[in-house]
């Protein structure tokens, strides 16, 4: 039998069950909704957890128009009464404000105006309606303006709304994808004031005083606070990632994965996607990212022993977590991140209600912030507010180590007179001055070690701090793990005199024994003849290093030639 094939990057409802794709069931999401109803529903989850799929899904369900027949064998069929009274039954207006980004207001603006015109370029048989009025279709002309005023603007979703239900003689479902997408762009670009009036209008005219609204539902990654742009919406729920009503759908559970897996034939993989792709926690319910799981297991169809990366990396500038390590000089900070890379928690009181020019004044934003758009997630909740809070899982702590080790790296060239001393000190073969200086690299920097990853992983951090340093000096030539003898050589340097080079071997001393370690790097320098390279370029003169580290500790020894 062939298999489906994996929807990355699919995000239309119908194309993906017209088209054979392989589909995580999430109708319930329909079911809960109807019968817990709300006027106006918020659902706040991370990027790429299936919000904009989810919201493709309602709209096929509710809207008069479409193949309902692309539900058949889903959850939501078995509810057939429910159906009946709701599915292909109401008028839906849908619209995302994701693509709303620009550098200034005018031109955001301008491509605000131009989202908000493909809605009624869709229902254009309302010129044509014997049940409007001339003056409902001059009304209706408006909003296919492409000069339409900021008034005509924050009006547009409820006119529509009205015309539509005369028109059909039923209210309107609104649904409206990613809202605060443009708030976080006009953050970015210094034109927040009036990108907030512009959407508080809007959605208070769509949600506030619009008559004709039936059902709304939006979703976002963050929840604006009330009293920026909310203001006065009191039917209003919000679902946030706490919230156990509707926790199971966004995201895919554990069974859902293993499911997955075993369908195209990697059960075996199981482990390891858990270990790097869960440990979200939605309501009562651990989730893994959507996106993640598909992209590794396309991975895997290429190649059966792929290893898994961080596809998340690159969906967004990762500014929250940026933004957290640079406030490590406070020593509490710096302990409290030491921690949550090892894998252990940090309780902290959390706000999900934040505006964004809050989110960076406060360590305390800051934390909220992490746990809201998925770089943190709970373990548990104390008092009132307070969650223990920990890294999702591998893929997570890569992003928070690369971000680390990029603060290093600034860090590192604001202190020259430490790193020329560090560098003189490599090349004139003083031991003991590497092993003093870099040990207060160490201790300075934000420690990364784990009790539950590889030795070999572990060396990897001392071995990225060596690169950060050698990696400032633009004219020394530093390669790593580099082909050289019968092995590979952890760096390789060759500095700017041009007349010698430099053999670095890192071992980890995982039960603390520094010398033992620092010898066994050496000897595995003389045994694979590491300077076999640099002997073929014509350099007689080879400093041969072994480094080994432990914690905050280290050990540098230099061989005898």
């Amino acid at each position: 039998m062939r298999r489906k094939k994996l929807p990355i990057g699919i995000e239309n409802f119908e194309e993906l069950r017209k088209e054979n794709f392989y589909y995580i069931d999430k109708t319930g999401l329909i079911v809960e909704l109807l019968h817990n109803w709300g006027a106006v529903n918020l659902f706040t989850r991370p990027r790429r957890f299936g919000k904009t799929l989810n919201m493709s899904m309602l709209e096929h369900f509710f809207s008069l128009n479409g193949d309902k027949s692309i539900f058949d064998g889903l959850k939501i069929s078995k509810e057939t009464a429910l159906c009946k009274e709701h599915m292909g039954k109401y008028p839906v207006v849908s619209i995302s404000l994701k693509g709303i980004e620009a550098r200034n207001y005018d031109m955001a603006f301008q491509m605000a105006v131009q989202i908000i015109k493909r809605v009624p370029l869709k229902v254009q048989y309302l010129m044509e309606s014997e049940v409007l009025s001339e003056q409902d279709k001059a009304e209706y002309r408006k909003l296919l303006d492409d000069h339409m005023s900021e008034a005509v603007f924050c009006n547009s979703l409820r006119v529509l709304s009205e015309l539509l239900e005369k028109h059909h003689g039923t209210k309107v479902i609104l649904l409206i994808d990613e809202y605060d997408v443009p708030l976080a762009k006009a953050h970015a670009n210094g034109y927040y004031e009036q990108m907030i009036s512009l959407i508080r209008g809007l959605l208070g005219e769509a949600l506030k005083t619009n008559s004709s609204l039936k059902l709304a539902v939006l979703t976002g990654c963050l929840q604006i606070s009330k009293e920026s742009i909310f203001t006065g919406l009191n039917n209003l729920k919000v679902r946030s990632i706490t919230d156990v009503r509707f926790d199971e759908y966004f995201g895919f559970t554990d069974q859902e994965v293993k499911t997955l897996l075993e369908c195209y034939g990697y059960p075996d993989n199981y482990d390891m996607a858990k270990k790097w792709y869960d440990g979200y926690r939605f309501g009562n319910v651990d989730v893994y990212c959507p996106w993640d799981v598909l992209n590794y297991c396309d991975a895997l169809l290429d190649d059966r022993k792929a290893q898994p990366e961080n596809y998340w990396i690159n969906t967004s500038s990762n500014d929250a977590v940026g933004h957290f390590i640079r406030k490590s000089e406070d020593s509490t900070i710096k302990r409290e991140l030491e921690l949550l890379v090892a894998g252990e928690t940090v309780t902290k009181e959390i706000h999900q209600e934040l505006t964004y020019p809050e989110m960076y004044q406060t360590v305390d934003n800051i934390w909220s912030l992490l746990f809201t758009t998925g770089y943190l997630t709970q373990r548990g909740k104390e008092d009132g507010r307070k969650m223990m809070l920990a890294i999702p899982n591998l893929e997570i702590r890569d992003i928070y180590e690369t971000q680390i080790m990029e603060f290093f790296k600034e860090t590192v060239k604001k202190d020259g007179e430490t790193l020329n001393r560090f560098c003189d000190a490599l090349k004139d073969g003083e031991a003991e001055d590497v092993e003093r200086i870099f040990t207060g690299y160490l201790r300075r920097t934000i420690s990364i070690r784990d009790t539950a990853v590889r030795k070999d992983m572990k060396e990897n951090f001392y071995h990225g701090i060596l690169l950060g340093i050698l990696g400032v000096k633009d004219h020394w030539g530093v390669s790593s793990n580099h082909e050289a003898g019968e092995g590979y050589a952890d760096i390789l340097t060759e500095p700017d005199t041009g007349d010698m080079g430099i053999i670095i071997e890192i071992k980890y001393a995982h039960d603390g024994d520094l010398d033992t370690a620092c010898r066994k790097a050496l000897k595995q320098v003389e045994h694979t003849r590491y300077e076999a390279i640099l002997l073929d370029d014509g350099i007689e003169k080879i400093l041969k290093y072994g480094i080994a580290c432990y914690k905050k500790r280290c050990k540098v020894l230099l061989a005898d030639n």
